[in-house]
């Protein structure tokens, strides 16, 4: 396969801070990539430079010739004249095409991209449907190369899957995000940035579970490798320390060979350290069985229903995973959850003095961006509280990585995930009942999500949780809910909500209980006897087996407090809705026997 884009030998810095040094990687038609690592290793820059848009300090990057290259930056801006039309329209602006065939293009990306008005101004768009556009103005010129920056953030399911069948698609993707399922679904090569690898990134050719295997082996020889150095370095030590008898050349090429083997250790113990973000939220273990409890709340904004007849109890211990598409309402709901909205219809209740701390998508209207890191995370003084321990302010940001020459940098210079950390630094200080968190996943880095988890799983409040990183949701969630503009499903996990997506709805009998068709007044063909006696009672059998059905609707429904039931409850339903699938296609079989 021809190399479309390479680069040799990159190195980058941020002021004193290295990025990445001595980095190789390349490009040939076909590859798919995922490019993962830590928040502050560098990912977006060498994007950049890889797109041309910046200098690296040493080094080569080369793009084939009369190849085309589109970028799509983590950030999508527009103009505030433009329309979702304009944007596409913009980017075909270059391109040697007739008119027609540039409407025709636009029409065909903004089609499959899920665009129904192309007169939408840009800037009215939801934050995934503006991430929609940018790819889809980046995808509609055929680019030969394609570099995306966390393309997956704010997108919904279908978005993601429409992005994972674009990429598959693609010539070549150079893909940042730290989606893992997305990067099982689509990578062909993992490239993980992290400067405990020489040359300051680990490469392998497969998708994200077989670059998890192929990291734990080198890590695993990386370690054995240390240790035999340690060894020769206490060996070389001890020597030294003894002192050589004579000043041979001899004995100055070991002293010489011994100083190289202590730097050389040094880096590698170096490379090996590697931190968390420490995550643990603080539950005023509240045994409250009831903290909120709505009965049959809908909401409609803009004359168009978001949900209706939704029935929950958050309890100490349930975490309940909100999805559904973009405007579906799962951010209304969380306001509702909190106070700050009134439900159309139904009722809700909250415990008295309940404590709930929220964690808001638009982490912009939340964090002053003028404001210093040290007071954003302590408005005043030099200590914060946490579980009645006061931390002085450099520890508690060393605590969520963050260095001691950062604290008084303004929060416009961090990146995505930084933001993202010091909101959850601010959050923890807080003892919560419940944690409602609206897409707390955009811009996390693999480690933190995983410490992330690891918090809300051990968390003994109730958590409601916004958010399409679907391996997140599968590990987290002991229910999810389904928003669709009608009463919401239930289910016990993300993945059987996605599998219920592709299930053909069940029979109106179970809403209505509409009898099946009845046959005709006497068969043309005489049946034989068992199959006639089961002719005979295949109305009743088929009536009772809706009853049964709707009956178990109605329990998962119930069950959604109870994270133990839920996972029965939903096989119960499934089983009865087999019954009811294996009756009717029992009932045509029968039908066709008497129509010959």
């Amino acid at each position: 396969m021809a190399v479309l884009l390479s680069a040799a030998a990159l190195s980058q810095s941020f002021g004193a801070r290295v990025l990445f040094e001595d980095l190789s990687l390349s490009l040939s038609e076909g590859d798919r990539t995922g490019l993962i690592g830590p928040n502050g290793s560098g990912k977006t820059t060498l994007l950049e430079i890889l797109a041309g848009r910046q200098a690296p300090r040493a080094g080569v990057r080369a793009l084939r010739k009369l190849t085309r290259l589109a970028y799509v930056p983590q950030d999508s801006q527009f103009g505030p004249d433009d329309t979702v039309a304009s944007v596409v329209t913009a980017a075909l602006a270059g391109l040697p095409l007739e008119e027609r065939e540039k409407t025709a293009r636009m029409e065909m990306i903004l089609g499959r991209a899920g665009f129904d008005i192309p007169a939408t101004p840009a800037a009215a768009l939801s934050g995934g449907w503006r991430k929609r556009l940018s790819i889809a103005a980046a995808l509609v010129t055929s680019p030969d190369v394609l570099l995306l920056d966390e393309p997956t953030n704010h997108l919904d399911l279908e978005g993601i899957l429409w992005l994972e069948d674009a990429i598959r698609t693609a010539n070549a993707c150079l893909v940042v995000t730290h989606d893992r399922y997305f990067l099982e679904n689509v990578a062909s090569h993992m490239v993980e940035l992290n400067p405990v690898y020489p040359q300051s990134a680990f490469q392998v050719k497969g998708n994200y579970s077989e670059f998890l295997e192929r990291r734990e082996e080198f890590l695993e020889a990386q370690a054995k490798q240390q240790d035999s150095l340690a060894t020769k370095v206490r060996r070389e030590v001890e020597w030294l320390r003894r002192g050589p008898k004579a000043r041979t050349g001899k004995s100055r090429a070991r002293v010489d060979a011994a100083g190289r083997l202590i730097e050389e250790l040094s880096a590698a113990t170096a490379r090996a350290r590697t931190a968390t973000a420490k995550i643990d939220f603080t539950a005023s273990d509240r045994k409250t069985k009831r903290l909120i409890e709505t009965e049959g709340i809908g909401k409609a904004l803009g004359g168009r229903r978001l949900f209706q007849n939704l029935s929950l109890t958050l309890s100490p211990g349930v975490r309940i995973g909100l999805v559904g598409a973009n405007g579906s309402g799962k951010t209304t709901l969380l306001k509702i959850l909190q106070g700050e909205l009134e439900p159309d219809e139904g009722s809700i209740q909250r415990a008295d003095r309940l404590q709930i701390v929220s964690f808001a998508q638009d982490r912009g209207a939340h964090l002053d961006l003028d404001l210093s890191l040290r007071r954003t995370l302590c408005p005043e003084g030099d200590s914060v509280t946490y579980r009645g321990r006061p931390i002085h302010v450099a520890g508690w940001a060393r605590r969520f990585l963050f260095r001691e020459e950062q604290l008084d940098m303004p929060m416009s210079r961090f990146s995505g995930g930084e933001r993202a950390r010091a909101m959850i630094a601010c959050l923890m200080l807080a003892e919560a009942d419940i944690l409602l968190l609206d897409e707390p996943t955009n811009d996390l880095d693999i480690p933190t999500l995983e410490v992330l988890e690891d918090a809300l799983l051990e968390f003994s409040g109730a958590v409601v949780l916004v958010s399409h990183d679907r391996y997140l949701l599968d590990r987290v969630s002991t229910v999810v809910i389904g928003l669709d503009g009608g009463d919401g499903g239930i289910f016990a996990d993300y993945s059987q909500w996605e599998a219920s997506r592709n299930e053909p709805p069940p029979p109106k009998a179970v809403a209505k209980e509409s009898r099946p068709p009845a046959p005709e007044d006497g068969p043309k063909r005489k049946l034989a006897y068992l199959d006639q006696r089961e002719w005979d009672g295949m109305e009743t059998n088929i009536l009772e087996a809706e009853r049964e059905l709707a009956a178990r609707h109605r329990e998962l429904q119930e069950a959604a407090s109870d994270a133990s039931r839920v996972t029965e409850a939903y096989e119960e339903l499934q089983q009865a809705q087999r019954r009811v699938e294996d009756l009717y296609a029992r009932w045509a079989e029968l039908e066709a026997k008497v129509a010959r």
